[in-house]
């Protein structure tokens, strides 16, 4: 039997993988001490994602341990060896905002976190799939250098520009203002290529965009399509920061970003990079994420503007998926921005409406 470690088991991207390599056969491990509710409250916090595993997947094994924590971390890997086949890395500190208030942490989970589980492949389970999910802030701001045309309802590159389509994997990570999160989100993708390619792992970098799904808890720092809708249907006020609400994302479903990861781990790379999202398929600009929100919920959202943007914050990202498409041509994502949106109403708003009138931190 094939077995299958998940780091960030209980979140958006962490659960999705934990139920699709069960259903596919595999052992699966998850790790997630519920960090997210230290980042973010009890808004952010994943234990009811974890609860649900552990109740609805029979043989899930489930280790709430720190993967800051080596020793922890060596005696789980240990414990799969010759049975390991895949390994996705999830966890993470995954805000702007959080990791300005406290860098040390969010480069000791999002760097020496990822540097701990590397090693433990290297010596536990060399011939394994490593699939890291990083991030598109690893470019920083240069994205805001694009010659971008103001439109009403959305920021927009010329039809002719040669990125029309998307930004692919060849724009620089250099002269640019990441965020501290950025930055540590930057050397983990490193270290997981330098693994490939130095020792000879089967890794795979994944630098996504807007990454959402009705899994996502739905933070007010983190998880923007999730806690956009989660203001929709509960009535919370929501913020929108800068660029007039004009500021382009794309966004990949969970299941979409699993099946590209399980492409992987059938025919895995040694230091693949690829940047994934929805591309020119799926994306949107926040005042047309509002306007869909409303649409399907059938009442305005309560929102309001500051001008000031997040440090780093990207004016328009469209992803590039060229490469991975061109590697991995059975990849058919299946999901719009408007299946997204509802799919996270219709299964979050009963939960949604049963919790308890919280703000996140």
């Amino acid at each position: 039997m094939s077995t299958l470690i998940v780091t960030g088991s209980s979140g958006l991207i962490g659960s999705e993988a934990v139920r699709r390599f069960h259903s596919r056969g595999y052992d699966v491990i998850g790790i997630d001490n519920d960090m997210r509710s230290v980042f973010f409250g009890s808004d952010g916090s994943t234990r009811w994602m974890t609860e649900r595993l552990i109740s609805e997947l029979p043989g899930y094994v489930h280790h709430a341990i720190d993967i800051r924590d080596a020793e922890e971390i060596d005696s789980v890997f240990k414990s799969a060896a010759g049975a390991l086949r895949v390994v996705i890395h999830a966890a993470a500190q995954p805000s702007h905002d959080w990791a300005a208030r406290d860098p040390v942490t969010d480069f000791g989970v999002n760097a020496q976190g990822t540097l701990v589980v590397l090693e433990a492949v290297r010596k536990y389970a060399p011939e394994a799939t490593f699939i890291f999910t990083s991030t598109n802030k690893v470019y920083g701001d240069t994205p805001n250098q694009l010659p971008l045309v103001e439109q009403p309802m959305r920021f927009e590159l010329p039809d002719d520009h040669p990125w029309f389509n998307g930004i692919p994997e060849t724009m620089t990570i250099d002269q640019s203002t990441h965020s501290l999160f950025g930055v540590s989100k930057v050397a983990a993708d490193l270290l997981v290529q330098e693994y490939g390619r130095y020792f000879g792992l089967r890794t795979a970098v994944f630098r996504g965009g807007c990454l959402t799904g009705p899994g996502h808890s739905g933070a007010e720092l983190h998880g923007f399509l999730a806690y956009l809708m989660k203001c929709a249907a509960t009535g919370r006020h929501y913020t929108v920061y800068g660029y007039g609400g004009k500021q382009v994302r794309d966004n990949i479903h969970s299941a979409d970003l699993i099946a590209a990861f399980e492409q992987v781990g059938a025919r895995s790379p040694v230091a693949g990079v690829y940047n994934i999202g929805g591309g020119r398929r799926v994306n949107c600009s926040m005042l047309e994420a509002i306007a869909a929100c409303e649409r399907i919920v059938g009442r305005e959202l309560s929102w309001s503007y500051v001008e000031q943007n997040r440090i780093g914050d990207h004016i328009w990202w469209i992803s590039d998926v060229s490469a991975f498409e061109a590697d991995y041509p059975e990849w058919a994502p299946a999901y719009d921005l408007e299946s997204i949106l509802r799919e996270i109403y219709e299964l979050n708003r009963e939960r949604w409406r049963r919790e308890p009138e919280t703000r996140s931190v």
